[in-house]
């Protein structure tokens, strides 16, 4: 938790950008994994955090533009409760923490919600992620299940969009504790991994690091002997010699800031020719992406960059062949890097997400509908203080190499016949974050090891 005038100071940002009417912020409830009592791990939600600073399910709150107050809306504990968490605080002692002066009874917030209505004014709230903040708006509002959605505020959406994607100095701290942390999980990982264990035990190994560090996992890990599926989750395979190991993990802090990081390492200490090769395509896509951003620079073009980076690179190795230009902009790269150049972190590891990626990535702008590039969340100019990961990948991907060849695709710039040979090759990415900058940008945290050399010499000496 920061400080209460931080809390006041990003409330009052927010009550002058959207200028009138109320602002309802909903928190989030305990969720059962499979009965009730038996729940998931509790996350509030960020912008609840943001704003209001408190990190109790069960809660919700509202500013009032016009009236300039903010009052949370809770339950305190019966001694029913107490028996099985002991005493905590009450709502108004943690409310007072950040700066909020009136609390009440959580079933108050319907009558606050219907006098405003009775007046006419405007209410504001997001879109909702969360099939409980559906039916509570449903119900709170008089709304339609199926209208809820489309009744979000856009005034609120893109003042809290412009007021979080600016990074702070005591955020960036976070950040880089955050990153710090991160850093260990893949350093141990590096060092844990040898041929003949399963993949869930390195995974067992990543997660221990988090904690050890008084940090939790900013999302799940994905730890795979098959990096060429992009989003696996999945730890039951054995780690075999010969193969890459593709780590994506991170930490998150105790005041709920995230790091995400990837780095792919050969099981047996040394890349093989063919892994070198494309390895080294591949950290120079990354190095020229790091090497273009800088303020006003769209990180669409950033993304074009490192996508041309590759498929020249892939020229050299005999993969691609044709104008790099024409290739690029038919989306041709995208059999090997199918995935965005990154995407925005802060609280959530893709921050803001649930604001929707048209606001959040592009401002409002339309994305692309091209394979590849309409999974770019950030394409946007970059702006000092906007924190941000790089994270270009290559994969060979049988069942795209197999569809495309049928359907004869893109032949003049694909050599399918030496594709056939790099199916079993699997997949890598280099993922690093970065805080933009006056002058540029700044990596965030502790540098983990990129180069081949770095990598081989982490490996050989884990493996002994």
């Amino acid at each position: 938790m920061f400080s209460k005038e931080t809390y006041t100071a990003r409330r009052e940002v927010l009550r002058q950008s959207v200028g009138s009417g109320v602002i309802l912020i909903l928190g989030n409830e305990e969720a059962g994994m499979n009965y009730r009592d038996n729940w998931y791990h509790f996350r509030q939600d960020s912008t609840f955090l943001y704003y209001i600073g408190l990190n109790q399910a069960s809660l919700a709150a509202i500013i009032d533009i016009d009236e300039n107050t903010t009052t949370v809306y809770g339950d305190e504990l019966t001694v029913d409760d107490i028996v099985w968490t002991g005493p905590l605080p009450s709502i108004a002692a943690l409310a007072a923490e950040t700066g909020i002066r009136h609390t009440a009874a959580h079933n108050e917030v319907i009558n606050a919600l219907q006098a405003a209505q009775q007046k006419g004014r405007n209410i504001h709230f997001l879109p909702p992620y969360r099939d409980e903040h559906t039916v509570k708006l449903h119900h709170w509002l008089g709304l339609a299940i199926g209208e809820v959605a489309d009744k979000a505020s856009l005034p609120l959406i893109k003042a809290i969009v412009a007021q979080r994607e600016i990074k702070t100095a005591e955020e960036l701290v976070e950040l880089d504790k955050a990153v710090d942390i991160t850093s260990d999980m893949h350093l141990a990982a590096m060092k844990a991994t040898k041929a003949g264990m399963m993949e869930y035990e390195v995974s067992g190994v990543v997660n221990s690091t988090a904690l050890l560090n008084g940090a939790e996992l900013s999302f799940p890990i994905i730890l795979t002997t098959n990096g060429q599926t992009l989003h696996n989750h999945y730890h039951g395979n054995v780690i075999e010699e010969g193969r890459l190991l593709l780590c994506d993990s991170g930490a998150q802090t105790s005041n709920h800031y995230a790091g995400d990081m990837t780095r792919t390492f050969p099981v047996n200490g040394t890349f093989s020719q063919k892994q070198r090769e494309v390895y080294t395509v591949l950290l120079q896509s990354h190095e020229d992406a790091v090497a273009a951003m800088k303020p006003g620079v769209p990180y669409k073009d950033v993304h074009l960059l490192a996508a041309r980076t590759i498929f020249d690179g892939l020229k050299q190795i005999g993969l691609t062949k044709g104008d790099t230009e024409e290739a690029v902009s038919q989306g041709v790269h995208a059999l090997f890097f199918p995935h965005g150049l990154g995407h925005q972190m802060g609280m959530d590891v893709h921050d803001m997400e649930n604001l929707g990626e048209v606001q959040v990535g592009y401002d409002g702008a339309a994305k692309s509908t091209q394979f590849g590039l309409k999974s770019l969340r950030l394409g946007k100019p970059l702006k000092e203080g906007i924190v941000l990961t790089v994270e270009p990948g290559i994969y060979l991907i049988p069942e795209l190499i197999d569809i495309w060849r049928s359907e004869g695709k893109f032949m003049d710039f694909l050599n399918y016949d030496k594709l056939e040979g790099y199916k079993d090759f699997g997949g890598m990415r280099v993922e690093e974050d970065f805080v933009i900058t006056a002058g540029g940008s700044r990596r965030l945290g502790k540098k983990v090891a990129t180069s081949i050399a770095d990598i081989e010499a982490i490996r050989q000496e884990a493996i002994g």
